[in-house]
């Protein structure tokens, strides 16, 4: 698997980075290779010119004007000796050969062996030169054959060849210490160009940072936050589109919040107003549900349906008001170590549930709770069962590790797998037929938020059959915890 940065600064570093190398390596290769270029080329120049020359001034003492050489006995030992005598020098080698006799110069490291066969084909041309390595020793080998001018001015070969073996020792020595000098200049390059891509990314990266962070913050709910604009390149015009797009979501929070808050209000005001009149309301309905058997059928049932709709929107401006009360934080946690049996047995039997609800609670069983807010909880979610569901509705309490857990189970048809991740939004009701029901719709969203309120929370999940709510209440630290 290949490794590949992933933040910003490091793709700026190794990019920066990659680039000063590149540029590094490209200008030590191309002026080392100019330096090698010239010096060797100087020596090659110099010693083909200083060869040439040589050749151009050699006296052959034998022979006569038309007569190049009589026979090959005509060269004798010596005079190969004079002819390596007057090539050689500092840093030389020379080979002369004639025919199959060859000299070379004293203490010559190389030998007729070390000449490239291809080199003494074109000799005979012509001067040639050729670099090459002798048992990893670099050298410059001129080679020409000796060519005698004779009476008529014509030049005529001798059949002399001579090889010049210049050593390249003391050039390729400069050009290792070049080649170090290079190396070391540019790894000092390269520690410049990575501390100066460090602090440039920094530097390009610090208005990104604190766009970051502010960004953060903003999702944090801190709305006033802003940034100051430095300069006027794209990071100053990129702070100043966030500086307007914080102010415009400021802005707009600010209205929804207070427009949120007037609808809250609006429906606290409301539902207290409407308490006044439904008072009298249930008042009237209370006399008329004494008197609907005695009435007619069409107006006992025009009485009955009365009753119930004025019932509904009692426990509706009921649910309304406690709803206000959680989203103004106006609600508020009353504990006390109550008995867990008592509180569950004293919900079912003051809604007449106690005999439609089986109910499973070790004896002695006490917890720290608000039990009016317990009471509400286990109203909803028992009237959801049983309105909902079908028998039996099992209720069980029990302590767990690290609080209470009462779960609340009926065996009906179960609510349907897309509604569960909806079942605690206010007025929501999960198919047509609970959309017709009695209930506000605020009921489970209640029983949530009273959950909450405790530091717990509520999960249903499908059973088979049926729907289970699982309620937990954490156990509260010592001195207030149960």
């Amino acid at each position: 698997m290949t490794w590949l940065p992933t933040s910003l600064r490091a793709r700026l570093v190794i990019t920066f980075t990659l680039v000063a190398i590149s540029a590094s390596v490209m200008v030590a290769g191309l002026g080392y290779q100019l330096v090698r270029r010239e010096l060797l080329g100087r020596v090659e120049q110099h010693t083909v010119a200083e060869v040439r020359d040589t050749l151009s001034t050699i006296t052959l003492p034998i022979g006569t004007a038309d007569v190049v050489w009589a026979s090959g006995s005509t060269i004798t030992d010596g005079d190969l000796r004079d002819l390596v005598a007057a090539l050689d020098g500092p840093r030389r080698d020379v080979i002369i050969t004639y025919g199959h006799q060859w000299r070379a110069s004293p203490d010559a490291r190389v030998t007729l062996a070390d000449v490239p066969d291809q080199l003494r084909w074109r000799a005979a041309q012509r001067l040639v030169y050729q670099r090459i390595r002798v048992r990893d020793e670099p050298y410059l080998v001129v080679a020409a054959q000796i060519h005698r001018v004779n009476h008529n001015g014509q030049p005529k070969p001798t059949g002399l060849t001579g090889y010049v073996f210049l050593s390249l020792s003391n050039e390729e020595e400069v050009l290792t210490r070049l080649r170090t000098s290079l190396a070391q200049a540019g790894l000092i390059t390269l520690i410049i160009a990575l501390s100066v891509a460090l602090f440039s990314a920094r530097q390009v990266l610090l208005p990104v940072r604190r766009l970051g962070a502010a960004a953060r913050a903003l999702g944090a709910g801190e709305l006033h936050v802003r940034l100051p604009i430095r300069g006027r390149d794209e990071l100053a015009e990129l702070t100043a589109t966030f500086n307007e797009t914080a102010a415009a979501l400021e802005r707009t929070v600010s209205e929804l919040r207070s427009l949120e808050s007037m609808s809250r209000r609006f429906v606290a005001d409301v539902s207290h107003e409407l308490r006044t009149p439904l008072a009298a309301m249930t008042a009237v309905t209370d006399m008329l549900s004494e008197e609907a058997k005695s009435l007619p059928d069409d107006v006992g049932e025009a009485v009955q349906i009365v009753i119930r709709e004025i019932e509904r929107l009692q426990v509706l401006v009921d649910h309304l008001i406690e709803i206000s009360r959680f989203d103004s934080g106006a609600a508020v946690l009353r504990q006390e170590r109550v008995d867990v049996a008592d509180t569950l047995t004293d919900c079912l039997e003051m809604r007449g549930w106690a005999d439609q609800v089986k109910l499973n609670v070790p004896s002695g069983l006490t917890f720290l709770l608000d039990a009016r807010r317990f009471d509400v909880i286990i109203a909803n979610l028992v009237g959801n069962a049983l309105r909902h569901g079908a028998p039996p509705v099992i209720v069980t309490a029990r302590l767990v590790e690290d609080g209470l857990e009462v779960l609340v189970r009926d065996h009906g048809p179960g609510i349907p797998k897309e509604a569960l991740p909806h079942v605690f939004d206010r007025f929501y009701k999960a198919g047509a037929d609970r959309a017709r029901s009695d209930g506000s719709g605020l009921g489970l969203a209640i029983a949530k938020a009273n959950a909450e309120l405790h530091g717990g929370s509520i999960t249903v999940e499908l059973c088979d059959p049926g729907t289970l709510f699982r309620v937990y209440i954490p156990r509260w630290p010592e001195g207030g915890g149960g």
